[in-house]
């Protein structure tokens, strides 16, 4: 099968359920081959079962813990020896602690698991990513982080203190987290520009899906107090996979999007010094992975 005629490879991150599941199945509907990344063992079971049913579809599901960067790099190599390239990677995804937990490499395990989880697999999977996109028009290949508006809610990075030692509450180290999706997103779009590599991230809205399981008191509560305005995950998901697959964000490169709309995210969220020092930060943080 020549590259003019192989399926695009799409790797999406937490797609047991929600979001995730959701995209994952909206590619292989379009005829992409999806690898899928899932935690835990019976959801991933279940959902690879529901995802391999669909018609033609060419499903992979791959277990890791994302809060452990062993197991992220364990995965990448795992999705290396299952394809040559990578044409979309959707960085989806992530979660709340409601305790402060330390994983054993040391790091706070909400910046772990939705920040440097995805750096570490992002890096990991560039040669991949760069593969597709000699082989594909400009602006083609597509990386995707999902982030939040509740990156708005976080004025800074703490570099200081990026395992919340003091004052740790589980909804500002998501917000800190989300915030550091979206600089991420914005450096790697200046990163990769000379291989023709898009770099975006999103925001899914409010989703009606098992996010909020992990969740201290107070954010479970006002989760459910507007369970109601939330979107479907199937909703969510359309914004994803129309910016790992069509043609108009390809056009475009480092942006914030919701409901396939270009916003502004917060001004800390557009600073290029910012973005450019979480980046080397970050590389220290997974270096040795």
């Amino acid at each position: 099968m020549n590259a003019s005629t192989e399926k695009r490879v799409a790797v999406v991150t937490g797609a047991s359920a929600g979001v995730g599941k959701a995209a994952a199945r909206q590619l292989l509907e379009k005829g992409w081959r999806v690898i899928g990344v899932g935690r835990d063992p019976e959801r991933c079971a279940k959902a690879e079962a529901e995802l391999r049913a669909l018609s033609g579809a060419d499903f992979t599901m791959i277990r890791a813990d994302f809060s452990l960067l062993a197991d992220v790099a364990r995965a990448a190599n795992e999705i290396a020896r299952t394809t040559p390239r990578v044409d979309a990677l959707l960085n989806n995804a992530g979660g709340v602690c409601a305790e402060r937990v330390i994983t054993p490499e040391g790091h706070e395990a909400t910046f772990a698991g939705n920040h440097l989880a995805h750096f570490l697999l992002t890096r990991k999977l560039m040669p991949l990513l760069k593969a597709a996109a000699a082989q594909s028009a400009p602006g083609a290949v597509r990386v995707v982080a999902v982030s939040s508006t509740g990156h708005e809610h976080c004025p800074a990075i703490k570099w200081h203190d990026l395992t919340f030692s003091e004052g740790f509450v589980g909804g500002s180290a998501y917000c800190h987290a989300k915030l550091a999706n979206v600089l991420f997103a914005r450096e790697l779009a200046r990163r990769v520009a000379d291989y023709g590599i898009i770099s975006h991230a999103m925001h899914p809205g409010v989703v009606d899906s098992n996010f909020a399981n992990h969740c201290d008191a107070p954010m479970k509560a006002y989760m459910e107090s507007i369970r109601d305005r939330a979107s479907t995950p199937e909703e969510a998901a359309d914004t994803l996979v129309w910016l790992a697959s069509a043609e108009e964000p390809g056009q475009s490169s480092g942006l914030y999007f919701h409901r396939r709309e270009a916003l502004s995210p917060s001004q800390t969220a557009q600073d290029d010094d910012t973005a450019r020092r979480l980046w080397e930060v970050s590389e220290e943080l997974v270096a040795g992975y």
